[in-house]
């Protein structure tokens, strides 16, 4: 399993401000799925997909605050 590391443009960051950084992107072609963005702000995103499909989500602010947003749960294709 290798990952992929490419910068992105800036966006929105966890703690509100707009930053760029750095995407890593890693899949052991079985299920198992990791998106990380680490922001050069120092806020970190991150998406784990699992074998077993469950997903984990969360963000963190550069201040090593957790984010709890709406807009971070899974979809649950409803």
């Amino acid at each position: 399993m290798t990952g992929v590391k490419s910068p992105f443009s800036p966006e929105l960051a966890p703690c509100g401000k707009r930053s760029g950084g750095e995407r890593l992107v890693d899949d052991d072609g079985y299920g198992l799925l990791i998106r990380d963005q680490y922001f050069d702000c120092g806020c970190r995103r991150i998406r784990h997909e699992y074998h077993d499909g469950s997903i984990h989500i969360s963000a963190v602010r550069h201040d090593g605050k957790r984010i709890k947003d709406s807009s971070l749960q899974a979809d649950h294709g409803s």
